[in-house]
């Protein structure tokens, strides 16, 4: 994909989205699901995402989808509180409204941050996580937290964390999948509801201190004792998201030189700059998302941003700008193997396929076992949950890990305990996280690494999801040997909903978007840029001649 000529540099006016009219489109347009059928409820790796101004996110979705998952929960025995989070898209705001109004409806308590604030994903699966530990059958709790992550301004999205605190497994997401279609094909039939005044003043509504919950603990799992000794100097770009009012008190109660150097909050989000794409996407591992950052990134020892619901982080280096979020979760496993002296000595560290082999290094060389597995953070919630997992990351910059005592913090990722984390890499081993990871080069290789899209028409993205390994002939791959095909993940045999391709040198993974009509391969050489460019091509070879029968 080229680079648009503005990426990087602030959105012009003309690219904000009109809010009053989005925020109108949600209430007015009415999805009908059997002439349309890309208006469904459809649950990805985070959810059900859409607009409201192409009617794939609007309020009877979310009152399905509510209804839905109140159905479920009351078919589980979850009788607990519901811990609702939004972000700051403005459509977050609306379907916060709607999603309480069906959920008292149902006889469901809902906690909600007190003061009518904003939630992040991981404060939500903290919250679940610790209400549990000691809560009994009766009074089991799980949550809904309504964003789109790092997705334009003009899109809305709900996802469902259950009981063990991270995102629903795909027997959940598909019941309530199912049962919000059907509802919607009935024009809401069977959907409990009442006005918003009426569950406004509902004692089922309970204000909870999100913000202190989650700060006070924070010592449990990061070292801030070692942070605020060596004095890290800390920037911090919200980027208009969730965890905005959380930097503070994080600062305060720990002692911390943090500056928030942005406090704006913007359904417009019209401070940010542009993606490579000319859009505004709150992509934190994004060069062109991050320029405000990296404009002023020598002011601090450490810099870091989030995406609006804070499950993804950006680091920022002093000396060298902005990790790329394979490096940091490199950097970051073997820091946490080598100073986390209570975990377990056989406790995983956990990749999905299409990160990294650098991760494959760096763990074999610590004598640690990896377990990899398809992308989606709910692979990991299990072994998070039961502490056998020390680490769960995504090459999208998402990851989590243990408290320091070897038991579970969060099962979904944690984009301000991966932010802490490389200030206290930094003030414990007096190395920024970049830094590190060049000494990991010279001990592994040097890995190359790249994502692109390839057109796809719908009836071939679902023969690549289908795959087996006997599908792809040929042996060999960028003059190198094929040493292993994958269509299922080794470290859980789940599929993986595409193939992967390895060699001694190099491999790449293709699997279909769950969004678009394309294909993303993911491609990583230890040779060469050229390298790269080799297996681009035997891959797109190889994966024409598959899908071509």
């Amino acid at each position: 994909m080229a680079i648009h000529p503005d990426a990087g540099k602030t959105a012009p006016r003309d690219a904000l989205v009109n809010v009053p009219a989005l925020v109108a489109a949600y209430y007015r347009n009415q999805p009908e699901i059997l002439d349309n059928p890309g208006q469904k409820v459809e649950f990805g790796t985070s959810g059900h995402r859409g607009s409201a101004l192409k009617t794939t996110f609007n309020e009877n979705h979310i009152a399905a989808i509510c209804q839905a998952i109140a159905e479920y929960r009351a078919d589980a025995g979850i009788k607990g509180p519901l811990y609702l989070g939004k972000d700051t898209h403005a459509l977050s705001e609306a379907a916060f409204g709607t999603a309480v109004e069906v959920l008292v409806a149902n006889g469901v308590r809902v906690r909600i941050q007190d003061g009518g604030g904003y939630t992040p994903t991981p404060v939500i699966s903290h919250a679940i996580l610790t209400h549990n530990a000691d809560a009994d059958d009766d009074d089991l709790a799980d949550g809904i937290v309504i964003t789109p992550s790092h997705n334009p301004p003009e899109d809305g999205g709900i996802k469902y964390n259950a009981a063990k605190g991270g995102p629903a497994d795909t027997d959940i997401t598909g019941w309530v999948a199912q049962r919000a279609n059907e509802i919607l094909e009935n024009d809401l039939d069977g959907v409990e509801w009442i006005m918003a005044e009426e569950a406004d003043a509902s004692p089922l509504v309970e204000d909870f201190d999100y913000i202190s919950h989650y700060v006070n603990d924070l010592g449990s799992v990061i070292d801030m004792e070692a942070i605020a000794k060596a004095g890290v100097k800390i920037g911090v770009d919200p980027m208009g998201g969730s965890g905005l009012h959380f930097w503070k008190p994080i600062a305060e109660k720990y002692n911390l030189d943090i500056t928030v150097v942005n406090e704006d909050v913007d359904p417009t989000f019209g401070f940010m700059p542009l993606d490579k794409d000319g859009r505004i996407r709150m992509d934190c591992s994004s060069p062109y998302a991050m320029q405000n950052l990296l404009a002023i990134k020598d002011q601090f020892d450490i810099s870091v941003g989030n995406d609006p619901d804070y499950d993804r982080h950006g680091i920022v280096c002093k000396a060298t700008g902005l990790m790329n979020p394979n490096h940091y979760l490199a950097v970051a496993i073997e820091y946490l193997a080598t100073h986390r002296a209570e975990w377990k000595d056989d406790i995983k560290f956990g990749k999905t396929l299409v990160s990294s082999a650098m991760i494959d290094r760096v763990v074999n060389g610590l004598g640690r076992e990896l377990c990899e597995v398809p992308v989606g953070f709910k692979w990991y919630v299990e072994g998070m949950f039961n502490g056998d997992m020390g680490f769960g990351g995504e090459e999208s910059a998402g990851a989590s890990f243990l408290r320091k005592d070897g038991t579970v913090w969060s099962t979904d990722k944690d984009g301000i305990i991966l932010s802490l984390l490389a200030a206290e890499i930094l003030a414990v081993t007096g190395k920024d996280p970049q830094a590190l990871y060049e000494e990991q080069v010279a001990r592994y290789g040097r890995p190359y690494y790249k994502r692109i899209d390839v057109p796809c028409e719908p009836e071939q993205k679902a023969v690549l999801k289908g795959l087996s390994p006997e599908a792809v002939h040929g042996d060999s791959l960028a003059g190198d040997a094929i040493t292993r095909i994958l269509t299922n993940a080794p470290g859980n045999n789940a599929p993986i909903g595409g193939l992967k391709v390895e060699t001694a040198n190099g491999w790449f993974a293709a699997r279909p978007s769950g969004t678009e009509n394309v294909y993303k391969i993911y491609l990583e050489s230890f040779v060469s840029e050229e390298h790269v460019d080799l297996l681009e091509a035997d891959a797109k070879a190889l994966v024409d001649s598959v899908l071509a029968g």
